[in-house]
């Protein structure tokens, strides 16, 4: 029987109603002639719980500071709220007349590296599930979690149950991964932001790759990276509305594409700006560094060379990282890594970036862009771009503006 992948996150499975109503859609594919295993995440709200009481358990008495906790216990906690929800998904199947059977990471099992809090896959072996989907028993499966190789939990980090449902979907070759969430699919661009928004009807790994990458929310960049690493066919699509979603795919399945797909942004950027460095070998090196191993990611990066030998080199970084990018410039400059004069930070940035597969086979996208900021009187402070990505980063109170500007530009609200 062909196989199917379902995967319903915390918002899906909040709580006994809500499973239920994920339920029936599993029955629904059941029906259909599936072969079903799906993956849930916890309880809406129930991770954040789960981890707050790790940190609390772990302070020492008197400390206001967050706790410090063993790793494989943090791991060992915060993974049974997935075990909570595969459970009862389990049983209200069986209620249901559907055989049904819950897993947790360990019992398939999900081999994972043993860094613990953000382990990554390497192999899941599906000879236990094979059996059981032979004897028609249908598969629940615990997201988020595996197991090391000294045979302790592990938990995959941000993500992590997205990660598993499409790992799952690769190791059991089934015909599609699909993603319920409380969005009913990919849309052009954010629909609160912008009432023209279109939800797309296929959407190809590398546009939904960038999208994410940039600031969309719909789907995690890990689970995005492995579907097209394994060519994983996903789908999102709402839990609470019957209607039809957005398939993520390979680009030969869309026969005809819009040369802009999408606009992302991401609200909170900060730029900063190393005034008057050494132009010599290895300064950029010198410079970033010391920020990769620090944690910090950079991403757009311009350097102004000045005629008498000096350069101004500007980055941007998301505002949380900003202030530890700070103490990294400043001990980087102490140790005589990197002299420069001054080191200028513009906090209230965003970044605004138009994605499209069909930029390779069509010239004037960045000037469309900057036409269209132009006219709205928005200004440009940093630009990067990639094959089929130009992202421009503009005063954060424009960023709304920049999205509406965009999305009217390149007509998203229309069909390809």
């Amino acid at each position: 029987m062909p196989r199917l992948v379902m995967k319903f996150g915390g918002t899906s499975v909040a709580d006994l109603d809500r499973i239920r109503n994920a339920a029936e859609k599993v029955k629904r594919e059941v029906d259909n002639g599936y072969d079903v295993a799906v993956v849930v995440s916890a309880m809406s709200g129930k991770t954040n719980e789960l981890v707050g009481w790790v940190r609390s358990a772990s302070k020492p008495e008197g400390h206001d500071g967050p706790g410090l906790y063993d790793a494989r216990e943090y791991d060992a906690v915060v993974s049974s709220g997935e075990n909570v929800t595969a459970g009862l998904m389990a049983l209200t199947l069986q209620e249901m007349g559907v055989p049904a059977r819950s897993w947790q990471g360990w019992q398939v099992p999900v081999k994972t590296t043993d860094a613990h809090g953000a382990a990554r896959i390497e192999e899941i072996d599906t000879t236990n599930l094979d059996a059981k989907f032979n004897e028609g028993m249908h598969a629940v499966i615990a997201g988020f979690q595996g197991i090391a190789p000294d045979g302790r939990i592990t938990t995959l980090g941000r993500g992590g149950s997205d990660t598993t449902a499409v790992a799952f979907a690769a190791a059991l070759k089934a015909e599609r991964c699909d993603i319920y969430t409380d969005v009913d699919g990919v849309y052009t661009t954010d629909p609160r932001i912008t009432k023209k928004a279109r939800k797309l009807n296929k959407i190809a790994y590398e546009e939904m790759l960038e999208l994410a990458s940039l600031g969309a929310k719909v789907l995690q960049t890990r689970s995005v990276e492995m579907a097209m690493r394994n060519k994983v066919r996903l789908q999102v699509l709402s839990s609470f509305e019957d209607t039809p979603g957005t398939l993520v795919c390979d680009e030969e399945e869309i026969v005809e594409s819009n040369v802009v797909s999408g606009v992302a942004y991401s609200r909170d950027e900060a730029k900063v700006t190393l005034i008057s460095v050494a132009d010599r070998p290895g300064i950029a090196a010198a410079i970033f560094g010391p920020l990769a191993e620090a944690g910090i990611n950079v991403d757009m990066i311009v350097q102004n060379i000045s005629e008498d030998g000096r350069t101004d080199m500007t980055f941007s970084c998301p505002s949380d990282d900003l202030t530890r990018a700070q103490t990294v410039m400043e001990e980087a400059k102490t140790k005589g890594g990197i002299n420069y004069r001054d080191l200028v930070v513009d906090q209230d940035v965003s970044k605004v970036s138009v994605v499209g597969i069909g930029m390779r086979s069509h010239a004037g996208v960045a000037a469309t862009m900057f036409k269209a900021l132009s006219a709205e009187g928005v200004n440009i402070k940093v630009i990067s771009t990639s094959e089929i990505k130009v992202s421009v980063l503009v005063d954060r109170k424009y960023m709304e503006l920049a999205v509406n500007a965009l999305h009217d530009a390149f007509e998203l609200e229309k069909t390809a």
